[in-house]
């Protein structure tokens, strides 16, 4: 007889299979509801706060008209020869919903600090299905982001000529940017103790853009940051943005962009589901 017992900060991974009476399909089934069901309460939450909800569909307008007004009479674009409006708007897409995305390390150091991480540790679920809600509810609202701030662009100006493939691949890009981004944040938020702790990671990535090549050109940028710009993951990321939204020439862009955000996501949700585990088991 089996007489192991479950520790009380232990998660329940078998209690789908019992739940539902039997092994094989259940334990996925069962995940996949739980998934849908934390998605959904994530959600909901996001707009029942009015002050997020105003935060998430005027900033991405505010930042566009801000750098096609503000800043763009005054910015050459360099050897590009594009207007400001073009050069700009791909970054800025990037922008609206990376940011979102990195309030995702607070939304989940929240609910590890507060009485979720009680029900959390008596609830029957997987252990990577919280943090994965948590992830999948931010790229669902973020991609929503980038699309308010590219119907801002429109507005203002920006006329692409991109393709039907083309804007394919850019929503493709979009969302796996925001999936990385999500995930980085998960791992920050669970590895953190508080939510203003893990309120910084937002503000890393709301500067990153402006150390590449998405606010100014990169070779107009002193050495040392010129070489900083080259070297972190937005620049491509934004140049395949760019070439796509625009028919330009993509070079190698497109498949550093892919390993980037293939290699950030590939790493970081597994280590969310890790760190969530030892979260809830360790009572930290």
């Amino acid at each position: 007889m089996n007489t192991h017992v479950r520790a009380p900060g232990d998660l329940d991974t078998n209690a789908g299979v019992r739940a539902q009476g039997g092994p094989g399909m259940s334990i996925p089934v069962t995940a996949a509801r739980d998934l849908r069901r934390l998605v959904v309460r994530d959600l909901r939450r996001e707009t029942r706060v009015l002050d997020a909800l105003i935060v998430n569909t005027a900033l991405p307008v505010m930042i566009m008209i801000l750098f096609v007004y503000v800043f763009g009479g005054a910015i050459t674009t360099g050897s590009s020869g594009l207007d400001y409006i073009d050069f700009v708007v791909p970054a800025v897409l990037l922008m609206s919903g990376g940011y979102g995305a990195a309030l995702t390390a607070v939304t989940i150091a929240e609910d590890m600090t507060g009485g979720m991480l009680d029900r959390f540790r008596t609830l029957p679920i997987s252990g990577w299905v919280v943090p994965a809600g948590h992830v999948v509810a931010s790229v669902i609202r973020n991609v929503a982001s980038s699309a308010i701030a590219l119907a801002a662009a429109l507005l203002l100006g920006f006329r692409p000529d991109a393709t039907p493939a083309d804007w394919a691949l850019v929503v493709v890009l979009v969302t796996g940017y925001v999936l990385a981004m999500s995930a980085l944040a998960a791992v920050w938020g669970l590895l953190v103790s508080s939510s203003q702790a893990a309120g910084a990671f937002s503000f890393v990535v709301l500067f990153l853009p402006y150390v590449s090549d998405g606010i100014v050109p990169a070779e107009t940028m002193p050495g040392p940051l010129r070489a900083f710009a080259d070297a972190q993951p937005l620049t491509p990321i934004i140049e395949t943005m760019r070439a796509l939204l625009l028919d330009l020439p993509m070079g190698s862009s497109g498949a550093v962009a892919a390993v980037w955000i293939a290699g950030i996501v590939a790493v970081c949700l597994p280590a969310a589901a890790l760190l969530f585990r030892r979260r809830t088991s360790s009572g930290r």
